[in-house]
């Protein structure tokens, strides 16, 4: 059995513990609720752009210019910077993993610092590598667009994948695989265009897929610092019951220790 000492060691080192728990458990907490809200913020304008999506989807498609088809795949991984977030990164980086096998001629596109880690354990070689911040704005998202925008109008790459987590609620992220500009619904002509639908579309083509790229990646952000809040508050209720069990063992071996010294001291008077 631990002496005394021992459990006052461990019971310092836990509560060191869940001192840094708590406070991640709060700064994930702020920065869940300033991603949510602009999330909220910008789910009306995203879905008019899924709208525009479904009214000329392939339009839209087209006037991204032509693909070269020999050109390798892009697979984008969207991960959090960060670990401690529970299954988060782990379920994204194994389904890259799976889909880049099954791509076998892929650029790899890391776009976390936790997705670099992985892939260089993995000596896979990341063709670029960029890392969102943990609460991403508009301007971040869109200069990664861009550089892909570039990449395939200079015929490096053909196909674009993007491998992230699907925010469900603050318990369940679902890890997935979309594939940008891939749009085959159109309805057509229910969307009034001005001055006509040719030009329309040449400017808002851009706009409309960046749109639904930066949803995207606030999603993904949304989920990390909800599975990061979760995981916390997990480890910091687990080392709070941790504290009271040591507290309650060092308690007791102090009342033992004290009670046997009345019992030596009384039978010493007996004597």
């Amino acid at each position: 059995m631990p002496d005394i000492v021992t459990l006052k060691k461990q019971l310092r080192g836990i509560r060191s513990t869940r001192k840094l728990t708590k406070a991640m458990k709060t700064a994930s907490t702020v920065k869940f609720s300033k991603v949510k809200s602009i999330y909220a913020n910008y789910s009306d304008y995203g879905r008019q752009c899924a709208v525009l999506l479904d009214e000329y989807g392939r339009e839209y498609a087209d006037c991204m210019g032509k693909v070269n088809e020999e050109a390798p795949s892009a697979l984008l991984v969207v991960s959090s910077n960060r670990g401690m977030c529970g299954r988060f990164n782990a379920d994204v980086h194994e389904l890259a993993l799976e889909k880049f096998g099954e791509l076998q001629n892929c650029r790899l596109i890391a776009c976390s610092k936790s997705a670099v880690k992985f892939f260089n354990a993995k000596k896979i070689p990341v063709y670029k590598d960029f890392a969102f911040s943990d609460v991403p704005d508009y301007a971040e998202t869109s200069r990664l667009f861009d550089e892909i925008i570039k990449m395939r109008n200079d015929g490096a790459i053909s196909k674009v994948y993007v491998v992230y987590s699907e925010y469900v609620n603050m318990l369940t992220q679902k890890p997935c695989v979309k594939e940008l500009f891939c749009v085959d619904c159109e309805r057509g002509n229910s969307v009034m265009c001005f001055p006509d639908k040719e030009s329309f579309i040449k400017n808002t083509s851009d706009t409309v897929f960046k749109a639904m790229f930066y949803e995207l990646v606030l999603g993904s952000a949304m989920g990390a610092q909800a599975a990061t809040l979760m995981t916390m508050r997990s480890a910091y209720d687990t080392a709070t019951e941790y504290c009271e069990n040591l507290e309650a063992e060092i308690n007791r071996i102090r009342q033992s220790a004290v009670t046997a010294d009345v019992i030596e001291t009384s039978a010493e008077h007996d004597e």
